[in-house]
């Protein structure tokens, strides 16, 4: 299976100057996790949910998080994608085998690759992505097991 079959191809970008309030909008109300980070048409980085809430700090920081004096508007602390995006990521090529991918993610303890083809974004693979597939590979060979053990027990 190849990365371009399970990959996401609507993805939701961020550039470097773009703030961290679009990044917190993106990760919560589209409910994704990881944006690359575009540069005039080039990948220049990632930025995930866990940067964003790092460079926000503890919980406890009330300063991270404003409201105005009403309380009824949040903001977040100006702040730009690149003080807190990740640099020098690793990419994909849509042709990769979706295993490898699994084990490039996994060795880099990443969540999410950025698939790139003639120095393009075109998609997005997620463990997510991966887990799905495995989950149905994994269910459809349970399934068949069952069936061999209830015809070898009818017999």
């Amino acid at each position: 299976m190849l990365v371009e079959e399970l990959m996401t191809s609507h993805v939701f970008t961020v550039e470097p100057h773009d703030m961290i309030d679009r990044v917190f909008f993106l990760i919560h109300y589209e409910k994704v996790r990881h944006l690359p980070v575009i540069e005039k048409g080039k990948l220049v980085g990632m930025v995930s949910d866990r940067d964003m809430y790092k460079a926000l700090g503890p919980k406890s920081n009330s300063n991270a998080i404003e409201a105005n004096k009403t309380g009824t508007e949040l903001h977040v602390v100006p702040k730009k994608v690149m003080n807190i995006m990740r640099r020098g990521i690793t990419s994909i090529l849509p042709d990769t085998l979706a295993s490898d991918a699994a084990a490039i993610m996994a060795d880099q303890k990443v969540g999410a690759l950025p698939v790139v083809k003639d120095d393009r974004l075109v998609g997005i693979l997620s463990a997510t992505d991966i887990l799905r597939v495995f989950s149905k590979v994994e269910h459809a060979k349970e399934l068949r097991e069952q069936r061999i053990a209830e015809g070898v027990s009818h017999s």
